[in-house]
């Protein structure tokens, strides 16, 4: 998503949030979630067109979030920590395994615009012109445009949750004018709602999306804090090539500090330089075979 926003930098800890009555409803009537789901897609269009909101990190991280949810829908025990090293440390030539490959999916299909292409490098083993009839599966409103691509390729590839979640969510973004993804159905989606059709589908997926919309916000407002203070602390970096280390912390859901453009002892000492600066966290906990992010 692209948009010409004027300046909020300094307005961090005020993050618009979502409005108690968008968010204290918890059953209604198919209309009445409408409403408070396209409130709570018209507050995320607003709050993701801010210039301090590090919109590319967001969705990277929302899609590790619903990797992880694909992953336990498949009946599969990998979590968030687990998919990302089965991701960042796949050598060329590697196979990263059932949910590696869904994590995998989930982080190409927001790497890139919108497009059947984009698709495709995501769902390698789906047909562009698969693609291309699920995706316009759906008319009318966003939400049902999502609703019904889900539907159409639940309806004809019932284990295929993770395609059917990326699909339902490029047919939401799509709908609203969005140039990339965000992923917002899977986190908020429940299993037993894959199996549910028309009405009842397009009712749990309204609820899903509000669901959704509470913790984007929350995310939005932790990662544009942690990325001011990283832009912050940049002009103390003085590592040649920290700039462009710097860039790849503030757009990326992790970083192995090989993956930095420095040699390897200078990219340790750097991100350990980072993480003593309270700009990026060590993400696994490990001695060794670290990750950092925000």
């Amino acid at each position: 998503m692209n948009f010409a926003q004027p300046d909020h930098s300094g307005d961090l800890d005020t993050l618009p949030r979502l409005p108690e009555w968008v968010t204290s409803t918890r059953s209604g009537t198919l209309e009445d979630m409408a409403f408070l789901s396209g409130a709570a897609l018209n507050h995320l269009h607003l709050l993701m067109a801010r210039d301090d909101v590090p919109v590319t990190l967001i969705r990277a991280r929302l899609a590790l979030r619903a990797a992880e949810a694909c992953v336990r829908f498949s009946g599969r025990p990998e979590r968030a920590g687990e998919l990302r090293d089965a991701v960042y440390f796949l050598r060329p030539g590697d196979l990263p395994g059932p949910a590696g490959a869904t994590c995998l999916a989930w982080r190409r299909a927001v790497e890139r615009p919108l497009s059947i292409k984009a698709l495709g490098r995501a769902l390698p083993t789906l047909e562009p012109s698969q693609i291309a009839t699920w995706l316009d599966a759906g008319k009318g409103a966003p939400v049902t445009r999502a609703a019904m691509a889900l539907e159409a390729v639940l309806r004809e590839a019932p284990r295929a949750e993770s395609p059917a979640l990326i699909l339902a969510d490029a047919a939401l973004a799509k709908a609203l004018g969005w140039d990339r993804i965000v992923p917002l159905l899977a986190a908020g989606i429940k299993r037993v709602d894959l199996r549910k059709q028309g009405e009842e589908l397009r009712l749990a997926c309204h609820r899903a999306l509000i669901a959704s919309g509470v913790e984007v916000v929350r995310l939005s407002a932790d990662l544009a804090r942690r990325a001011a203070h990283l832009k912050a602390v940049a002009p103390k970096l003085r590592a040649k090539g920290a700039g462009k280390a710097v860039q790849m912390f503030l757009t990326r859901d992790a970083v192995a500090p090989s993956a930095l453009p420095l040699p390897d002892r200078a990219a340790r000492r750097l991100c350990d330089r980072l993480v003593d600066l309270g700009a990026v966290r060590e993400l696994t906990g490990r001695d060794t075979f670290r990750l950092y992010g925000g």
